[in-house]
């Protein structure tokens, strides 16, 4: 898995052995980024679920001021803290090593207002719909925020969530992006 674009391009990103994580794949990260891309440049941006942090990475590597990953898996997360050593962003970065219910409520991440958050929770375990409750405006969004989920295509999004409103959801083989604003 390498950075699409940016100044980090090219460049691989490490992973954990196994199964027990699902990166974004290429396809899905560019079609991602290239929906975002006017909103990038000096934004915070919020990768929960962040396995090996390659979409906020590649966030960063595409302008992104800062990043804040949440991971609460410690040996996914020592992998992805060498990510970011080895692409020299620390400074622009905060790892967080939590499940995101717990991350959203402590006030390193709480107190952030988030130009974009990405959530990537595992597939078919009904985190997606308990993450969005946790990212309405007001809470980590900027009142101009926007939300993207991945999930799978069997997966049925609310069309709302407290004051986010379903603004799209683009399909990509078995993974969709919603994407999320202020209603």
């Amino acid at each position: 898995m390498r950075i699409i674009a940016g100044d980090l391009r090219g460049r691989r990103v490490k992973a954990p052995p196994g199964l027990a994580t699902r990166p974004t794949s290429d396809r899905v990260r560019e079609a991602l980024f290239n929906v975002l891309a006017p909103r990038l440049n000096g934004a915070c941006f919020l990768d929960a679920y962040a396995g090996t942090g390659a979409v906020g990475i590649e966030a960063l590597s595409r302008g992104a001021a800062r990043c804040v990953f949440v991971e609460s898996d410690a040996g996914v997360a020592r992998i992805l803290g060498e990510n970011l050593r080895t692409f020299g962003i620390e400074a622009r970065s905060d790892l967080l090593l939590m499940p995101f219910a717990r991350a959203a409520s402590v006030r390193a991440i709480a107190s952030g207002c988030f130009d974009i958050a990405f959530l990537d929770p595992p597939y078919g375990e009904g985190e997606i719909r308990r993450a969005l409750r946790l990212c309405s405006p007001g809470s980590l969004l900027c009142q101009s925020g926007i939300l993207v989920a991945e999930h799978d295509k069997m997966q049925a999004m609310p069309q709302t969530e407290g004051t986010l409103v379903l603004s799209r959801s683009l399909r990509y083989g078995g993974t969709v992006l919603s994407y999320y604003v202020q209603g």
